[in-house]
């Protein structure tokens, strides 16, 4: 049996916690991709915005590089939530003290394959 290639699409320095996108990306892990494209419409979180971007970026590459792919024969096989860089900001407090604020980020990739059964 031959093996199914992926194709991926990677979401870089998103302006997120990686902690409140990973509930959302366990959701649609595994799924079909018209499912998961479904799934993450109805969820109103900001973090299933992001993850929608990356997936349909991956669906697009897979119909891109193979021409005989279509929505319905896709399954996302992969999908990482990783902490990207936290930038700093510092907040002026009194007395000439300051706080540090961390803005997280996060690095989404997602990758779609073909079923097995087709």
């Amino acid at each position: 049996m031959e093996d199914k290639k992926e194709y991926s699409a990677i979401g870089k320095y998103l302006p997120m916690s990686p902690s409140k996108v990973r509930p959302v990306a366990n959701l649609v892990r595994g799924k079909d991709y018209t499912e998961a494209l479904a799934i993450l419409n109805a969820v109103p979180n900001k973090g299933a915005r992001l993850i929608k971007k990356v997936m349909i970026s991956a669906g697009e590459n897979a119909k891109y590089l193979n021409k005989q792919l279509s929505d319905d024969s896709l399954v996302v096989s992969r999908m990482l939530v990783d902490d990207g860089p936290r930038y700093k900001k510092v907040w002026p407090r009194s007395h000439g003290r300051r706080d540090l604020l961390l803005r997280r980020t996060c690095h989404i990739t997602v990758s779609v394959k073909e079923k097995v059964g087709e």
